[in-house]
């Protein structure tokens, strides 16, 4: 369940009420609506989507893409905004301005907006209607000598991400000179833990309820058989 949710409830209103209202969202929205360049007064904008908002299907609907993107995501960028407007932070490079916020409990509003804008940003690159497979070459042998084979790190990631308690995020990370599988709470992210981010799986509720329901594990399944991006983790990878 989504942080401070009451139970039966998705940001205030039944699942019912939830699913209703993102079918009207998907029913009103035009083809690519939400694939524009949208952003909202203030430094922090809300990029556009690698890809139409249909292009993840069967295994993440264009319903849940529009109200994910278009809903959450951009409530959170607009929250940034409002929160850092007149600040230091107001002129900062989003990453900058996630570092400097963690860990800061004066900061804890604008770390948790301004981290869920970054997380998801991300998260949409982790993600390619021709996804799954195999890595390429580079990335497959570090997994390799870091998880053993590419299926024990699969594993590691559908387990992090099937586990993680309430909301949050699996990723896919560098560590120093290994790879590692970590998972985290709510808006956290493990770059602010001296960590290289190199893919993401979302489980907050918001990512897949529309779609599997309770059935979590059964997302992240979908997820790591036909959409993760391995070609975006090895470019940054190749960074790191």
């Amino acid at each position: 369940m989504d942080e401070k949710q009451e139970p039966g409830k998705v940001n205030g209103i039944t699942r019912r009420g939830f699913i209703a209202a993102a079918s009207a969202l998907a029913m009103a929205s035009t083809t690519g609506g939400w694939l524009r360049s949208a952003s909202a007064a203030g430094s922090i904008e809300l990029p556009r989507l690698p890809y139409p908002e249909n292009a993840l299907e069967p295994v993440i609907s264009a319903k849940t893409i529009g109200f994910h993107y278009g809903k959450h995501h951009q409530g959170y960028v607009t929250n940034a905004n409002k929160l850092i407007a007149g600040t230091d932070l107001q002129d900062m490079p989003l990453e900058k301005i996630v570092q400097a916020t963690a860990g800061k409990a004066d900061k804890a509003g604008i770390f948790n907006n301004a981290a869920q804008v970054w997380n998801h940003t991300f998260y949409w690159k982790s993600l390619s209607p021709k996804g799954g497979g195999k890595p390429p070459a580079a990335l497959l042998k570090k997994m390799e000598a870091s998880f053993g084979s590419l299926d024990s790190c699969l594993k590691e990631l559908a387990s992090a991400a099937a586990t993680q308690f309430g909301s949050g995020w699996a990723w896919l990370v560098q560590a120093g000179d290994a790879l590692k599988v970590v998972k985290t709470p709510n808006a956290e992210n493990p770059m602010t833990q001296g960590m290289k981010p190199l893919l993401t799986i979302d489980v907050w509720e918001h990512a897949y309820y529309l779609d599997y329901q309770n059935r979590r594990p059964d997302y992240v399944a979908a997820v790591l058989d036909k959409l993760v991006n391995w070609e975006f983790a090895a470019e940054n990878f190749a960074k790191a």
